[in-house]
């Protein structure tokens, strides 16, 4: 399903809220707000047949999708790794996702620290997840501030339904650090070998990325932690 805005997409700019380790989404707010009841955006009456048939039309996803956010300044506080995790917002339209990403901030404007998820929602963004438990990861790196686009490319493939083995996926993040920036896709079955390097190829198409990417198990991550290698690699 192809994702589709009617406008370029406009990041937030950092100026409009001066504290980087705020919720990526400044500000959201439903179209119509300002209607009264009962009435009709651009209508005059609730009888009037032209202003019902103005109304757009939403599009319905395949899976709705949910914004999850680790706050760098609350992350530091915590013991447990993923107590400071927490949702944002559920989408299910791509008028949804399009009202949501035009008021949020690229990952190039978030804080040092920040983790910021987009994952099916039902889906916790955690190993320990049951869905992720089995799972695994692909990732590609990026310069400090270049990952903006990717991160936006990554997200309409996923909630396009672009990989022929999108129902392997679980979701995608973007990891903001000092010197580079990471976005990951996460799967479900990492002994699914055609599925996972399917995924790993594909995703590379979708964003151009020329270097080689790698697949790390979940499982190996836990126990070795940045010593895990590749089980896959495209």
């Amino acid at each position: 399903m192809a994702v589709e805005d009617t406008s370029k997409p406009v990041v937030v700019a950092e100026e409009a809220n001066p504290n980087p380790t705020d919720h990526p989404i400044d500000r959201y707010h439903e179209e119509g707000d300002d209607v009264e009841e009962g009435e009709i955006a651009g209508g005059e009456t609730d009888g009037d047949e032209s202003s019902k048939s103005a109304v757009p039309q939403s599009h319905p996803l395949e899976h709705s999708w949910t914004f999850w956010f680790d706050n760098p300044s609350v992350k530091l506080k915590q013991a447990t790794w993923g107590s400071s995790l927490r949702s944002v917002f559920t989408f299910s339209t791509v008028e949804e996702f399009w009202s949501l990403f035009n008021n949020m901030k690229g990952p190039s404007k978030l804080a040092g620290g920040a983790d910021f998820y987009c994952f099916k929602h039902n889906i916790e963004p955690k190993w320990e997840d049951p869905i992720c438990a089995n799972g695994g990861k692909w990732t590609m790196n990026f310069p400090k501030e270049k990952s903006d686009k990717p991160w936006l490319y990554t997200l309409l493939a996923l909630i396009g339904e672009q990989f022929d083995h999108g129902d392997e996926i679980c979701g995608a993040v973007v990891n903001v650090r000092g010197k580079q920036e990471r976005i990951s896709i996460w799967t479900k079955n990492a002994s699914n070998e055609a599925a996972q390097v399917s995924i790993g190829k594909q995703w590379k198409e979708f964003i151009d990325y020329n270097n080689s990417i790698g697949f790390i198990i979940h499982e190996d991550a836990k126990k070795l932690d940045r010593g895990a290698k590749s089980a896959y690699t495209a």
